[in-house]
């Protein structure tokens, strides 16, 4: 019997494990004193039933089916409760339950004995894999006992002589039947999944897990609008399978406040209108009964077009200091287009469909493309095309071009300055040239001219066939357009730009090339939903920190050391690790001894080898150490405190050091520190990784 067949032959009785999973999630909401537990019950059961019957005609064996039931746990236990002790409690009794069923059937389908059907009475207590024997020591042979002589062996008082054989009597021996069997073929093995990793959860009591409930504002500065909103970050610690390490993780966001939108105010085509902005800000702060001092983190984000104003860094410097007590900016275009498919919600439907989906953010002054496939983000990418690019009123009177369109307008043969009407014709040259120039980086490399000038990034790596694709953003709002929306806009610029004319031109290439097309939970609000739920990493709690250094750390340079960890036993190499390190400082232009930066070790694991690590970094920044400059060292392993205190112990690093660990990081980004989140005696650290694109030189 081959595989497909023995798990074909496996049965599971449905109906009865959905009576079992309501009853027991309606026993211990009744029993955790909610009121409701029978209306969330119920609830809970909708949307499990619904989640399962997207898989009905992927799930055609009842193994597939129960895995599928114990999967789509969480999703629908999301829509009732938050994480958290009772959210904890159930997934532990759920994780027993199912287990019990899953070892049986584990049994069931690699026991070659337990699939064989049996005839005759079976005594309570007996063991059919077992059987008495006579065994000839002579000839090392076994031979059956035949039934009447069994009988009197297990019912006689005193000692029963057993025949002979090779002239010796033979005794009696406990046999396995499977000795018997040898010939017969092996059963392969098929791996049953543990519920632990079906459901994606491990034993709260067991892990000692550890709730954080933080205030994230998220605040957009964009080419066409500007809004911001608030969120409360549930973040769980714990410590097992799924966390190896001591790191806080995102479980669950809320949206708080969703802010009001407004046009992006600018003073000229050069300057935003920092006052207005600071105003604005200030103001939704108030509707939302929000003060800065409540929030614990954030990100301000300078997107798009706007990006590249003269005094962004100088907008970004004075919302950082009046908006929070760490609040970050970020404005790279790779990170925008990170923000834009999470903000959206692509990347949590890309892991519960199991799909490839592509996301455009397309905004007033660029298209983020980032690709998700199962509930990561494989690829990010970003084109100067946006709404914003050309500003034209009710009467197609220009009064703003940006550079992007000048390009365009030079390729076309045009000739426009502010303040000349263009024809409506023209216009749409313009447009098509842009969404010609997306669909060619959606679907491939930038081959032509146009394309090639309009790149901010790298082309998208297409690593794997996408499934359907998605709009976000400003544009995208038209882009979903009704039809009596539709007939609304015909006859009207509410933005006083491109965006309709664009958002007309990327629907008929989506007909065109019949692309399938799916819409976002969120649209234009998904670049500041990213940034105010995604934007932000925690560090592992088992970091170092001397409290002489001062938080929040802003704008720190990331440099990366390429230093092994089998590497480090060779004391004679402690010169070269020295210019290794000297090397990577010179290649971002910092100066040891008076910059502030991290090192950064990727491939370090903490062990034996952390007193030569130690060695090596304090022989690295002499001057650093005589200056008494911050000594900051990240992980990208665990051992952030360990390395602390040996650096403390075995070199002349004494105090300004702060260790952290558990981070991801890459050359060019930089990161802002915000002060420690307290848990029992550890601290985990907020850290916010950004990339600081302010102006077209850098």
């Amino acid at each position: 019997m081959d595989i497909n067949e023995r798990i074909a032959n496996i049965e599971i009785y449905m109906d009865s494990q959905k009576d079992n999973l309501e009853f027991l999630v309606k026993i211990i909401l009744e029993k955790n004193g909610r009121q409701d537990s029978e209306e969330l019950g119920n609830k809970f059961i909708q949307e499990h039933n619904k989640l399962l019957k997207n898989y009905e005609k992927e799930d055609v064996t009842d193994l597939s089916r129960y895995y599928r039931h114990i999967m789509m746990v969480k999703p629908a236990l999301n829509t009732i409760l938050k994480p958290g002790k009772e959210y904890d409690q159930i997934c532990d009794a759920l994780v027993g339950t199912y287990n019990t069923i899953l070892d049986r059937i584990r049994r069931q389908i690699n026991d070659k004995n337990a699939k064989k059907k049996r005839s005759g009475p079976v005594l309570p207590g007996s063991n059919k894999s077992f059987e008495l024997r006579y065994f000839c020591s002579v000839c090392n042979e076994s031979f059956e006992i035949p039934p009447e002589m069994k009988e009197k062996i297990d019912n006689s008082d005193e000692k029963v002589e057993l025949p002979k054989h090779h002239d010796k009597e033979m005794v009696i021996k406990i046999v396995k039947i499977e000795e018997e069997n040898k010939d017969e073929t092996e059963l392969e093995e098929i791996k049953i999944y543990p519920a632990e990793v079906l459901m994606g959860h491990s034993d709260s009591a067991e892990t000692d897990a550890e709730y954080l409930n933080i205030l994230s504002v998220g605040i957009d500065i964009g080419s066409s609008t500007s809004h911001l909103i608030f969120s409360r970050l549930t973040l769980k610690r714990e410590t097992s399978f799924f966390n190896m390490s001591n790191r806080f993780i995102l479980v669950n966001r809320e949206i708080l406040y969703e802010g009001n939108i407004i046009f992006t105010p600018l003073i000229d085509r050069f300057n935003i209108d920092i006052e207005k902005v600071i105003e604005f800000c200030k103001k939704e702060y108030e509707r939302a009964d929000i003060t800065p001092e409540m929030v614990d983190t954030g990100a301000v984000i300078v997107t798009g077009e706007t990006a590249k104003k003269e005094n962004a860094a100088e907008i970004v410097k004075r919302l950082s200091s009046e908006s929070g007590k760490f609040v970050s900016a970020s404005a790279g275009p790779n990170f925008e287009s990170m923000l834009g498919i999470m903000g959206s919600g692509i990347v949590e439907q890309s892991r519960r469909t199991q799909k490839n989906l592509m996301n455009i953010d397309l905004g007033g002054g660029t298209s983020n493309i980032a690709i998700a496939s199962n509930g990561d983000v494989l690829s990010t990418s970003c084109i100067n095309v946006g709404g914003r690019l050309l500003g034209i009123d009710k009467d197609l009177k220009i009064w703003r071009i940006d550079e992007p369109t000048e390009w365009i307008m030079k390729e076309l043969k045009m000739s426009y300055s502010l303040g000349d009407i263009i024809p409506e014709e023209d216009v749409l040259k313009i447009t098509k040239k842009y969404a010609k120039a997306l669909f060619e980086v959606m679907r491939g490399p930038a081959t032509s001219k146009v394309a090639k000038l309009l790149m901010m990034t790298e082309d998208i790596k297409i690593l794997v066939p996408i499934d359907s694709y998605s709009f976000s953003g400003g544009v995208a709002e038209m882009i979903y357009d009704t039809d009596e929306d539709k007939e609304s806009n015909e006859t009207s610029n509410p933005y006083n730009d491109i965006g309709r004319y664009l958002a007309e031109e990327i629907k008929h290439l989506i007909e065109e090339n019949n692309l399938p097309l799916i819409e976002p939970e969120n649209k234009i609000r998904a670049t500041v939903i990213g940034a105010g739920s995604f934007s932000l990493s925690v560090s592992g709690s088992t970091c170092y920190y001397d409290e002489s250094v001062e938080l929040p750390l802003e704008n720190v340079p990331v440099v990366p050391i390429n230093i092994d960890s089998k590497d480090l036993y060779n004391e004679d190499r402690m010169n070269e690790f020295k210019d290794i390190i000297s090397r990577a400082l010179k290649n971002f232009s910092l100066i040891e001894g008076e910059d502030i930066f991290a090192l950064y070790f990727k491939d370090i694991l903490i062990g034996s080898s952390i007193v030569a690590l130690a060695k090596i970094i304090e022989i690295a920044l002499p001057n650093s150490i005589a200056n008494n400059k911050l000594i900051l060292v990240i992980l990208r392993g665990d051992g952030g405190k360990m390395l602390g205190l040996t650096l403390k112990k075995n070199t002349s690093i004494k105090n300004n050091l702060f260790c952290l660990d558990e981070l991801e990081l890459e050359a060019g980004d930089w990161i802002d520190i915000g002060a420690p989140f307290q848990t029992d005696n550890r601290k985990a650290f907020p850290v916010t990784i950004k990339s600081l694109v302010f102006n077209k030189e850098k």
